[in-house]
């Protein structure tokens, strides 16, 4: 990769460390559905800014747009619901360490997915290291007979599935635009959000100066902002360079979490992080590859 698109890897992932922090911050005053509606409602009314100053064009066909509502529901709605939830009993590093084993549910996922990528041995092997370090992740918990922690991790895995599906959906529209594809989804993302938030949670109440911070944070920047580059980076250095962002989000959530909220993390959590990361160097293959090269 070139020096500008490792740059902007390291920034992406920076910045998507940075969303566990603001959902930290924004569950002391909110629920999480009003974390997920705040999130990707502000997240799409920046990325229709985009959309308009870009004069892109949106789709004419109407049957595109329920399409849209529920790849939003499946990529923002839930799954950003879900992370704040499960952040109330754990830290933000761990919550982020459980969010790299995206690619690992992603493969899964993919596997039963009607003409989905099919799983080499290696990825196979990888979703078994990923899953073994997701497993040392609870021990803690179950030792410490936390039921509740433990359940909050599985909420985390559920909304990598979340993810994992509705990247798989989201082929469907590989011939969209990447602005519009983003702007749409993060509509109807919104527009469900903010429904059940209403329904669920009643009218939300902020009353301090760094919730409005953080949800402007985890809107603008994390959400709008990160997603505009992310469709612009993944086809100029492919998904497997791009993958390099995985790796980089729970080491910036670890850092800002310990240095700004002041969370413990523990030795055993280091080593869950590396059964996933060793995972998802598996999937990814190219440091297997060398090697056999290299014994060649």
């Amino acid at each position: 990769m070139a020096a500008r698109d490792w740059f902007w890897v390291i920034l992406l992932g920076t910045i998507w460390g940075a969303s566990f922090l603001f959902n930290a911050i924004l569950i002391r005053e909110l629920g999480p559905l009003w974390v997920s509606a705040g999130r990707v409602g502000i997240g799409a009314l920046g990325s229709w800014v985009v959309l308009v100053a870009t004069r892109k064009r949106l789709p004419r066909e109407l049957g595109v747009y329920g399409h849209m509502f529920l790849l939003g529901l499946l990529s923002y709605t839930v799954p950003f619901a879900l992370f704040p939830m499960s952040q109330a009993h754990l830290a933000s590093g761990v919550a982020a360490i459980v969010n790299a084993m995206t690619p690992i549910t992603t493969v899964i996922v993919s596997q039963f997915w009607p003409g989905g990528e099919r799983a080499t041995w290696m990825k196979s092997v990888g979703v078994v290291a990923g899953f073994v370090g997701a497993v040392i992740l609870t021990l803690p918990a179950i030792e410490a007979g936390g039921a509740t922690e433990v359940w909050a991790i599985g909420a985390c895995l559920l909304a990598t599935v979340c993810y994992a599906t509705g990247l798989n959906y989201a082929r469907k529209f590989a011939h969209m635009d990447p602005t519009v594809l983003a702007t749409c989804a993060l509509s109807g993302g919104g527009i469900a959000a903010v429904i059940l938030a209403f329904g669920s949670e009643g009218m939300p109440a902020i009353t301090h100066g760094e919730t409005w911070f953080a949800l402007l944070g985890i809107a603008l920047l994390s959400t709008t902002f990160a997603f505009q580059v992310m469709y612009r980076l993944l086809p100029r250095i492919g998904a497997t360079n791009f993958s390099i962002v995985t790796f980089i989000a729970p080491l910036s959530a670890i850092v800002l979490g310990m240095t700004l909220l002041g969370e413990t993390i523990l030795p055993i959590h280091f080593v869950g992080m590396l059964g996933i990361f060793i995972g998802l160097l598996f999937i990814d293959g190219r440091i297997v590859r060398r090697l056999r090269r290299a014994r060649a």
